[in-house]
């Protein structure tokens, strides 16, 4: 008896279709069938032309299709301060560059415009799922969910005021509201996002470490970025930022711990112990001359690492596929090991392990039937990928972000035949040209 034709959204063919989930493996001349969002199906062409009849069918047979990105750590807004104070250490730059400019423009109006440029520029780029840091979270949301990208928004908290909170019980509960607004949002999620050691005193993170624990939510953190930092808290405190977390409760699998530069071997053993995330930075660590995270040695240990651009203002893009490249390339060298984080590895830090490190995992990051229907589409037909011996090798060794053609984010089509159709590009950077003449020209006066 003949199997019925079962009638579904979208059907995908491409040459190439990479899972992740399992890790280094590839099916060719596959069809990814999606309905109502979600993946329900991946399997051979011809199987799939006879199983279901599709609203819309793409074919792509020069391209591979992967999950989609997830950046999973980055400050959005600043993308308008993008090359404004590059070629300076960490703290000069922070401290005599973006925090007085910050002082001056952070605003809604600045969030939302920067945050536009950022959601468009990795929309464009193939990334699915972004994980934020900074001030009017809430304006980072309302962006996020009006473009259909996917995202954690974090509920930022520092010691000193700002514009955003007077003092930890204000950014507290400004974020606390965010989370209550977006709880059952279908793309939008909330972190608590702790700046850093050494700018969150110990009595706000206790009582971070008690809300994350009663709200089930992650802790998203700057920690161990510098040798810097490491010296200023054993001088104040007497033990290294991460002990310091551990004795607050902070060392569980509800951390992402971003940068990580600064790590002894006990220190290694200890976060594979806790269940920690890191999210590895390293095009942003290498501009700001951080030092270096060792991505090799965490992996063996068995800690999940996850890959983020940080901001555009300290990197100076959001470009994955340029930090799944750094990523691989750099922990070679530091390991002194060829073999150190294969193609595979960095295309899995770029996709599910940023989506375990968020807690997201049953929903995004590899393409397995029941999981939204967030992926990727990328061109290897041009002539700087030929020829094509293994597409994953292809993807992370040789491909640029400008081959990404089409993006999907819970079943829609966000990105298609690089053109965005839920953001208006022209306007988006028609705005950002507007304020990059004002901040110069403030910047240009204040330095003069």
């Amino acid at each position: 008896m003949q199997q019925a034709i079962c009638q579904i959204d979208t059907l995908i063919q491409a040459r190439w279709i990479i899972p992740v989930v399992p890790e280094n493996i590839w099916h060719d001349n596959h069809c990814i069938a999606v309905h109502d969002g979600k993946i329900i199906d991946l399997l051979p062409h011809d199987e799939a032309l006879r199983k279901y009849q599709p609203d819309v069918f793409h074919q792509r047979d020069q391209h591979a299709l992967i999950p989609g990105l997830i950046n999973s750590h980055t400050h959005t807004a600043m993308s308008l301060f993008r090359g404004l104070a590059d070629d300076l250490p960490l703290m000069e730059w922070l401290n005599e560059h973006i925090w007085p400019a910050e002082a001056t423009w952070v605003s809604p109006e600045f969030v939302h415009d920067g945050t536009r440029l950022a959601v468009a520029e990795m929309l464009r780029g193939g990334t699915t799922c972004f994980n934020d840091m900074y001030f009017f979270p809430d304006e980072t949301a309302r962006v996020a969910a009006e473009a259909n990208i996917r995202a954690t928004i974090g509920m930022i908290l520092i010691d000193f005021p700002t514009v955003w909170a007077a003092n930890a019980e204000e950014y507290i509960h400004k974020g606390l509201k965010l989370h209550d607004e977006y709880r059952h949002h279908p793309l939008i999620k909330t972190a608590f996002a702790p700046h850093a050691p050494y700018t969150v005193s110990n009595d706000p993170l206790t009582k971070i470490q008690m809300l994350a624990e009663e709200l089930d939510l992650p802790i998203h953190m700057h920690v161990h970025e510098t040798a810097g930092e490491i010296s200023r808290s054993i001088e104040q405190h007497q033990i290294r930022p991460l002990q310091r977390l551990e004795q607050h409760g902070l060392l569980t699998p509800r951390l992402l711990a971003v940068h990580m530069t600064q790590l002894s071997d006990d220190e290694i053993i200890r976060l594979a112990k806790s269940g920690c995330h890191v999210v590895h930075c390293p095009e942003s660590n290498l501009k700001l001359a951080s030092g270096f995270c060792p991505v090799d040695k965490l992996l063996k240990a068995g800690v999940n690492v996850a890959l983020g651009t940080d901001g555009a203002a300290s990197n100076n893009d959001l470009d994955m596929f340029g930090e799944m490249r750094s990523a691989a390339l750099l922990a070679k060298a530091v390991a002194a090991d060829a073999s150190a984080v294969p193609a595979a590895t960095a295309l899995s830090m770029a996709t599910i392990n940023g989506a375990r490190a968020l807690g997201i995992d049953d929903e995004t990051g590899s393409l397995e039937s029941g999981k939204a229907a967030d992926f990727t589409i990328v061109n290897l037909g041009g002539i700087g990928s030929q020829p094509v011996y293994n597409p994953i090798s292809q993807l992370v060794y040789t491909t640029v972000r400008d081959k990404v053609s089409d993006v999907w984010v819970a079943g829609k089509h966000v990105l298609k035949d690089a053109t965005l159709t839920t953001m208006n590009e022209a306007l988006i950077r028609q705005k950002a040209i507007e304020w990059g003449k004002k901040i110069m020209a403030a910047d240009q006066k204040q330095h003069d």
